[in-house]
């Protein structure tokens, strides 16, 4: 009996030792590594050739808002005429009314996502010359300092995370660096 509880006892202090160094060897693992963080997006919006590209789509933008705007009033007008006639109109014209005011408004629907998609369309090709510039410097980056990853956190979002190790603002300023000397 005295060699079970030898042996049960030689098993737990085993299985304490073996525990125990397996959270001390997991701790240091986990204190060797580095995580940045990064916001894509607004990096490339802020560095100077993405305020450049922003430049013209805000160009896109205003020209479209405009026809928007325009169409918005001529809709809003005919509403207003079908809402202050309604009493004193025929029911046929009245019907006729409506249809154009819906026919109308379908159109202006129809300007409006195609505006959208052309906005998109615009977005992707100014800034895609810019990604891989982009994505060269957080690698650079995440080597020189030796990052284990680096997440962006414009698409990823996170309850928390430690503001330190924010590399966003590190980014914009290399990337002005590296692509104005690529130019």
């Amino acid at each position: 009996m005295k060699g079970g509880v030898m042996r049960k006892y030689s098993f737990l202090i085993l299985g304490t030792v073996v525990t125990t160094l397996f959270l001390l060897n997991g701790s240091f693992v986990w204190a060797a590594e580095k995580t940045g963080f990064v916001m894509v997006r607004e990096a490339m919006i802020n560095t100077e050739a993405g305020k450049n590209a922003a430049g013209q789509l805000t160009k896109i933008f205003e020209k479209d808002r405009n026809s928007v705007q325009a169409k918005e009033k001529e809709l809003q007008k005919l509403k207003d005429e079908i809402e202050n006639q309604r009493q004193v109109l025929k029911e046929a014209t009245l019907k006729a009314k409506e249809l154009d005011y819906q026919k109308k408004f379908r159109d202006y629907q129809l300007m409006l996502k195609d505006a959208n998609e052309e906005l998109q369309a615009k977005e992707q090709e100014v800034f895609k010359p810019l990604i891989p510039v982009l994505l060269k410097v957080i690698t650079e980056i995440g080597e020189r300092e030796q990052y284990t990853m680096i997440v962006d956190i414009s698409s990823v979002p996170l309850a928390f995370y430690d503001k330190k190790n924010d590399i966003t603002k590190k980014v914009i300023d290399e990337f002005n660096k590296v692509y104005k000397a690529k130019k």
